[in-house]
């Protein structure tokens, strides 16, 4: 009888299975293409194209129209930036878009974002009709912002009393290789008077800060004034540059001062934000107080005729004594605002003094 012997050997392949390969590749392409088609009718679906929500000129005229009519200048002026965008656009009308944009986000008090813009519309295209109406805006922009020097040769420049390019460029101090010219001297010194203004930020309204800014400039119109100003600036800055060259701020007596310094001026920031939001005076304000206070605000008149005659006492006027107002009735108001919010960082901070620790009061016992 044979005896059984295990098969080794691998199975032969089948006939026809290399065309079964074939369509079942074929197949699989089929299916993997209407997979795609699918995917891509489905995301197109979705994601609409965007001209086809594009608004035309009328359409983004009464949207903007409707907003601004709310109040809602800022997004009024997003509409007619986002019909900017678009190509084709001529030079007339970009023109008048920018204008229109720039006047919307000068009703939002973004004035320097509107003079970008009344500058990107007289860029675009000149049209005798608008031009009036740029320089008007241009010259209440710089006005409610307060940038007076800035807003002198503007002028200059629109009124054609210097040549183009030539305006505020008149050398008028020189430090080593550096010049200074008239138009960076009328920012130093405006920068100056912003700082003096600085403590008074937060009881008075833009329009207040302004109108004391510009009597203050007025000052300055002085040609001996403005010579003092510049000899006192550059006496700083070369003793600064001394005290650098000699390596002062190094030195660990310097950098404490400086630190005790940063440390007075960021905490007399932060309470002059918390004074701005707390502390509003207005011109209704100001009157109630001064009638209630009239007493007050008086000065000593001198007879000219008589030198030995007693003085008498005159009654300054509201607009006489509407700083001396101002500083009264804010000073009020400050120590109210700067106790509460005293108290509430102590209490952040879990600030305790131990008044018992500390020395007893010697003053009156012998």
């Amino acid at each position: 009888m044979a005896e059984d012997k295990l098969d080794f050997s691998l199975p032969g392949k089948k006939p026809g299975s290399r065309a079964a390969n074939v369509v079942a590749i074929l197949l699989l392409l089929v299916l993997v293409g209407l997979t795609a088609a699918i995917l891509l009718r489905g995301s197109s679906a979705v994601s609409p194209q965007p001209t086809a929500t594009a608004l035309s000129a009328e359409q983004a005229r009464q949207l903007a129209t409707k907003l601004a009519g709310r109040n809602l200048y800022e997004q009024a002026a997003g509409v007619w930036e986002k019909y900017l965008a678009r190509s084709g656009l001529t030079g007339t009308d970009r023109a008048k878009t920018l204008f229109e944009t720039g006047t919307l986000l000068e009703k939002a008090h973004r004035y320097g974002d509107a003079i970008e813009y009344f500058y990107r519309s007289e860029m675009a295209a000149k049209l005798p009709e608008l031009q009036s109406d740029i320089n008007a805006h241009v010259k209440s922009c710089f006005e409610k912002s307060g940038r007076f020097s800035a807003l002198r040769y503007e002028l200059m420049d629109r009124t054609s009393l210097a040549s183009k390019g030539s305006t505020g460029g008149k050398v008028v101090a020189e430090l080593g290789p550096e010049k200074i010219t008239e138009a960076d001297l009328d920012a130093m010194i405006e920068q100056n008077i912003d700082n003096q203004l600085e403590p008074y930020s937060a009881f008075m309204t833009t329009e207040q800060l302004a109108s004391q800014k510009k009597k203050m400039l007025e000052q300055y119109k002085s040609p001996s004034l403005k010579q003092q100003f510049i000899e006192d600036r550059l006496s700083r800055e070369v003793l600064y540059r001394e005290a650098l060259a000699q390596g002062l701020s190094d030195k660990p007596q310097v950098k404490r001062l400086l630190e005790e310094l940063e440390r007075e001026a960021l905490s007399r920031q932060i309470m002059n934000r918390q004074l701005a939001e707390k502390i509003h005076i207005t011109e209704t304000d100001l009157r109630t107080y001064y009638e209630a206070n009239k007493d007050k605000y008086t000065e000593e008149i001198k007879d000219p005729n008589d030198p030995n005659a007693p003085a008498r006492k005159r009654q300054k006027s509201f607009d006489e004594a509407r700083q001396e107002l101002m500083s009264s009735l804010a000073n009020e108001k400050r120590q109210d605002v700067q106790q509460a919010y005293m108290k509430e960082m102590m209490d952040k901070y879990n600030v305790v003094i131990h008044t018992s620790a500390l020395p007893a009061d010697k003053q009156g016992k012998e």
